[in-house]
């Protein structure tokens, strides 16, 4: 639940404030919890509320590095990186697997510098992808919870994931692509 809140405000001590204010708040509304949605969904939607609305208080500008400057109509990932669409069986899916992982150790591939880098670009995506993207792949949600708590509809969820997916991929590449230039040739 802190991990959500700190979708929404600066910090993660504001985060377990608010996180504390949510459980407040499912204490108090509990006797008009109707049952239309999962209890889960219905303390989350709460929390959010409270942390979005925190959030707003704290935050009353947005500083000029929030804004993105990518172009809303330029492709999230290069088409060049999928198989065509008359690929006779994988049409439209990854042509290769991302460079370098797979030379990668597992320990090094868990290691703390590559969660780093994870929470770092998680850390740098629009909210509404942050937030897709901390439920979905995160937290483990499914996709109706996502699209119930979040109220938005299954093809808007689709594409936050995807985006957000694609943006900590291409974080990781240039990490991995990093690491193997700085290593020295046998």
């Amino acid at each position: 639940m802190v991990r959500l809140a700190m979708i929404y405000v600066g910090n993660r001590e504001t985060a377990k404030d608010v996180v504390q204010e949510a459980w407040l708040g499912v204490l108090q509304g509990l006797g008009r919890f109707e049952g239309r949605a999962a209890l889960k969904t219905w303390i989350f939607s709460i929390l959010i509320h409270r942390a979005k609305t925190r959030g707003q208080r704290e935050n009353r500008t947005i500083p000029f590095s929030a804004w993105s400057d990518a172009d809303p109509l330029e492709p999230t990932v290069d088409p060049e990186r999928f198989l065509p669409s008359d690929h006779p069986q994988w049409a439209r899916h990854w042509s290769t697997f991302p460079r370098n992982w797979d030379a990668i150790p597992e320990e090094q591939l868990l290691s703390a510098e590559t969660v780093q880098v994870i929470r770092q670009a998680i850390d740098r995506l629009e909210p509404s992808q942050r937030e897709v993207i901390t439920l979905r792949d995160l937290e483990g949600w499914s996709s109706a919870e996502v699209c119930n708590v979040l109220q938005i509809k299954e093809t808007n969820q689709r594409v936050l994931l995807h985006r957000a997916r694609a943006k900590v991929r291409r974080a990781l590449e240039s990490f991995f692509d990093e690491r193997d230039l700085s290593r020295p040739s046998r």
